[in-house]
């Protein structure tokens, strides 16, 4: 699996309307990308400011086919100019749950779940 780690340092004034945007490109990820896993946006504690990503990915063809969706496509365009700083983005490979241990969510559920062994 590939995973993306991004943080996004967003203008205070654009907060609100940065994380609307923000959620729709989640949902829209989760509930319409087959290779997508995972789309957690997570705001820092220290600095509300501060948005972290992270994104899990069943391949390199899953990651283009989301830089290519409407809806990332959508958002990219909209909050352009609310970056107070470039995103830091760092690629990753999943090393828990191993690759076997990753499922899409079920229709109602937003993320995939890592498969328990018994």
């Amino acid at each position: 699996m590939e995973a993306l780690v991004v943080t996004i340092q967003i203008k205070p004034e654009h907060r609100d309307a940065f994380m609307k945007a923000m959620l729709d490109d989640a949902r829209g990820s989760v509930e319409n990308e087959p290779g997508c896993l995972r789309f957690d946006v997570v705001q820092d504690t220290e600095d509300p400011n501060r948005i972290h990503l992270y994104e899990v990915y069943r391949d390199e063809a899953a990651i283009e086919a989301h830089r290519r969706a409407p809806h990332y496509l959508k958002w990219r365009e909209t909050v352009k100019d609310w970056h107070a700083a470039e995103p830091i983005r760092r690629r990753c490979t999943t090393v828990f749950p191993p690759d076997s241990g990753w499922q899409k969510p079920s229709q109602g559920q937003r993320q995939a779940r890592p498969v328990r062994a018994k």
